[in-house]
């Protein structure tokens, strides 16, 4: 495992992206995990311009996908085409065959296409004409979707939700980081931007698999089930988390750790995940949301009320 490779991207983002290095640390490590991110935030907080920057940095293929009510499965799986000089059918891929997708307000398709890419986002894979073709690796999938705008839309089932890694806000800038933004822009005297490529994506695959390798101490993962298994039996709280919460957990465990080179994980790199893992995956009571009670104050206190496990002694 080469952890500086992991910081050398998030410092080549930092040169296009002003502010935010604790959001573009965390959109590494889930990188690292091999887990999708849900980007929920106002437009023009540059979401957009954080996946093309990491696309660069690591050396990927790139697509990315407007989605809009009439967008059908074959627009991002790809089709079957009658080539008439061979008199073959041949496969015209679509913007899924790459290796980091963004599927920009992604709740505007219709559930046929998101069901589509539930199967690429879960499985690797697409399914055409009843055959079955793998995705390339990595494989990685940014999807945004507007948290004021609900016409026209269909919001995302609980089923596809739970399939993102972490849900994830830009946030505003500071009036100095937005006074750099302007700077910057100025002096590169064009929209475009180009960074170096600092990874390949094939010792990016070699890095998430390196992760694998991450010891996890038997207090961590009481550490992990014990948050997650509160979500189900908290008052505030409708539904809770799946296991699935718990994997997720692990692996930005185990991914941080790697980013901060090292072989095993601590409860910080569980702990500062958790808002991110558990506020799409649970459903607070209905008087909650006419409070305004948002799902990430509710884990805050829940993970906060949970006895961190501490260090045995050798």
């Amino acid at each position: 495992m080469k952890p500086e490779k992991s910081k050398l991207v998030v410092e080549e983002v930092s040169r296009v992206i002003v502010g935010k290095q604790d959001v573009l640390k965390k959109i590494m490590v889930s990188i690292l995990a091999g887990g999708h991110v849900l980007f929920e935030d106002y437009p023009g907080l540059a979401k957009t311009m954080i996946v093309r920057c990491f696309s660069q940095t690591l050396g990927c293929d790139f697509s990315r996908i407007q989605f809009t009510p009439d967008l059908l499965p074959s627009d991002i799986t790809g089709t079957y085409v009658f080539n008439q000089k061979t008199g073959e059918f041949q496969l015209r891929r679509g913007p899924l065959f790459a290796n980091i997708i963004l599927a920009d307000e992604i709740n505007r398709a219709p559930p046929k296409t998101q069901a589509a890419l539930l199967e690429a986002m879960q499985e690797k894979q697409v399914t055409l004409e009843g055959k079955t073709r793998r995705l390339a690796e990595p494989f990685i999938v940014f999807a945004t979707q507007n948290p004021i705008e609900y016409e026209g839309t269909y919001p995302l089932p609980e089923a596809q939700l739970d399939r993102f890694l972490m849900r994830i806000s830009i946030g505003y800038p500071t009036h100095d980081q937005e006074k750099e933004i302007i700077d910057r822009r100025i002096q590169r005297k064009k929209e475009e931007f180009s960074l170096r490529t600092m990874v390949s994506a094939r010792e990016l695959v070699g890095m998430q698999r390196e992760c694998e390798r991450i010891f996890v101490h038997e207090s961590i993962k009481e550490y992990i089930v014990n948050i997650v298994t509160k979500t189900r039996g908290n008052t505030s709280i409708e539904v809770g988390a799946s296991p699935r919460a718990s994997l997720a957990l692990m692996r930005l465990g185990r991914a941080h750790a790697a980013y901060e080179a090292r072989d095993f994980v601590i409860p910080d790199d569980v702990k500062m995940f958790a808002s991110e893992v558990l506020s799409h995956r649970i459903i607070l009571k209905q008087e909650l949301w006419y409070r305004r009670v948002s799902p990430i104050s509710v884990i805050g206190d829940l993970v906060e009320s949970i006895p961190v496990p501490k260090a045995e002694p050798l």
